[in-house]
């Protein structure tokens, strides 16, 4: 068994010894970590057997599958923000930003935190990351800073997702409901969440210059209490498909509102530009129409039902299958936000072309990096290495396993690219793993789902995916570098709590 888990586990530490270390791009350490995994699979964990053409055609196919549906993300956001950039009126919105506060720490809280929460509640699947990442460059961020920034302000609502997903493999595993599942997990984030916003700010220092040191941890706290109390609240009295998405628009209206109060009474902030607010109403048209599309086909049932029904879906040998609902899929809204958002504020089909011609000639470096972590993923998924991989880890801990709990959803994400998928992988191990060990299912399960969260703040496929919206493609090592030790320390604060609660719980 440790010699399976540690063969396991080689090809992600050569991912992140050449990411980290010898600072490859993902590209090329992605196709290096192929190769290995690849090896490994057929030599140790008899990946295929005696079909093994078809097994890794199947895998592949698979990853291939996935970054397309993952491109579809990228593309039309990249779309949107070559047509802003092109039109000036990116510049417009910075400046409508730059009214609230001067200080880049409270731009980002602005951007990376209420932004990024409110795009991971409303449609996921990397939008958040795609989309605020450009805008933290356009307000004076460099790019491998707003994408770290991004990563780890949007990671607090990812448990809940886009309106409760990655909830619903969980509950489909256990006997637990969403609503005891969403309550678990919404406090391990209410607790804990305000670390995640603190790293965040750390991570916004622009320069040496101290942009109001005495407030900004003032303003930090005022950030999480309205996102992480009205989020907490949400999950524990309706259920686990609005924390995130209404956490973020409470919060976000309380935090804009103060900082308003705060700018009229005079107290510092510094007016930047004289734009009318048709201006500003204009310029945010893409967005307000991606807004309106993405609250009307969540929530209103009917539409999403049919939305949901066209499909496409394919299974090959009866192992290998994908499924897209593109009606439904976030890249579709992206793309009609852009369209017609562009439309609205009256651009002209060259306009547009021109915007999506300069979108689709920087998504060709990313093509390759998504592809080779994607296969190393279904691959190590396929051959039963991520199983082997998480029965090591419980292996001999006995009732100190809720400390690690968090990490195997770390690992699910950091693997699979998706906290749906983790917890789609692990639950089923986690509520196993608790009855073995006589512990409280729920605590498990709720860490299974606040660990996959945390991962997204280190997966290679996030990194990606973002980096080519801001040009970083080759310097995801970077990335990587200043996302992990986030990671890293909000994952084992989550595991404390957890045992502590468990410990707590016990006469």
């Amino acid at each position: 068994m440790a010699t399976h888990a540690a063969l396991a586990f080689a090809p992600i530490a050569l991912i992140l010894a050449l990411m980290l270390g010898a600072r490859w791009s993902a590209a090329r350490a992605g196709l290096a970590g192929l190769a290995l995994t690849l090896v490994i699979a057929l030599a140790a964990f008899g990946y295929g057997g005696g079909a093994r053409f078809e097994a890794i055609a199947g895998a592949l196919l698979e990853a291939g599958f996935i970054a397309a549906t993952i491109l579809w993300i990228i593309f039309p956001a990249l779309c949107i923000h070559e047509l802003q950039v092109g039109s000036g009126r990116l510049g417009i919105l910075q400046r409508a930003i730059d009214r609230l506060s001067p200080d880049p720490r409270i731009k980002a809280i602005l951007i990376g935190w209420f932004l990024a929460l409110f795009l991971e509640g409303a449609a996921g699947f990397g939008t958040p990351i795609a989309l605020t990442a450009p805008i933290l460059v356009s307000v004076g961020f460099s790019p491998v800073q707003a994408l770290s920034i991004a990563l780890v302000g949007h990671a607090a609502g990812v448990s809940f997702g886009a309106l409760g997903t990655p909830i619903l493999p969980q509950v489909a595993a256990t006997s637990l409901s969403g609503e005891a599942i969403g309550r678990g997990t919404a406090q391990l984030h209410a607790l804990l969440g305000w670390l995640l916003l603190a790293l965040m700010v750390r991570l916004a220092r622009v320069g040496s210059q101290e942009w109001e040191t005495s407030s900004i941890w003032g303003w930090a706290a005022l950030a999480g209490a309205v996102f992480l109390l009205p989020s907490w609240l949400l999950a524990r009295f309706v259920g686990p498909e609005l924390p995130t998405l209404g956490g973020a628009l409470i919060g976000a209206t309380l935090f804009a509102a103060l900082l308003h109060v705060r700018r009229n009474v005079g107290t510092g902030a510094v007016v930047a530009g004289d734009d009318r607010a048709s201006d500003l109403l204009r310029a945010s048209l893409p967005y307000l129409v991606l807004l309106g599309l993405i609250l009307a086909t969540r929530l209103i049932e009917p539409l999403r039902v049919i939305l949901q029904e066209v499909a496409i879906s394919w299974r090959l040998f009866a192992r290998f299958e994908g499924s897209i609902a593109p009606l439904y899929h976030p890249g579709s809204m992206l793309l009609l936000g852009f369209l017609l958002g562009g439309l609205a504020q009256g651009a002209r089909g060259h306009e547009l072309a021109r915007a999506a011609g300069r979108a689709a000639k920087r998504l060709a470096p990313v093509v390759v990096a998504l592809f080779a972590m994607l296969s190393l993923s279904r691959l190590m998924v396929h051959a039963g290495m991520i199983e082997v991989l998480a029965a090591a880890a419980a292996g001999g801990l006995g009732t100190a396993w809720p400390l690690v709990a968090p990490w195997v959803g770390v690992l699910g994400t950091f693997i699979t690219g998706s906290a749906t998928a983790s917890n789609i992988l692990f639950t089923d191990f986690q509520q196993a793993t608790a009855r073995e060990l006589g512990l409280p299912v729920v605590n498990l399960i709720s860490a299974q789902g606040f660990g996959a969260a945390v991962g997204n703040i280190v997966c290679p496929h996030n990194i990606i995916a973002g980096g080519a919206t801001v040009g970083v493609i080759g310097r995801e090592g970077e990335v990587l570098r200043r996302t992990a030790p986030a990671c890293g320390l909000y994952a084992t604060a989550g595991g404390l709590l957890v045992w502590l609660q468990i410990a707590a719980s016990r006469p």
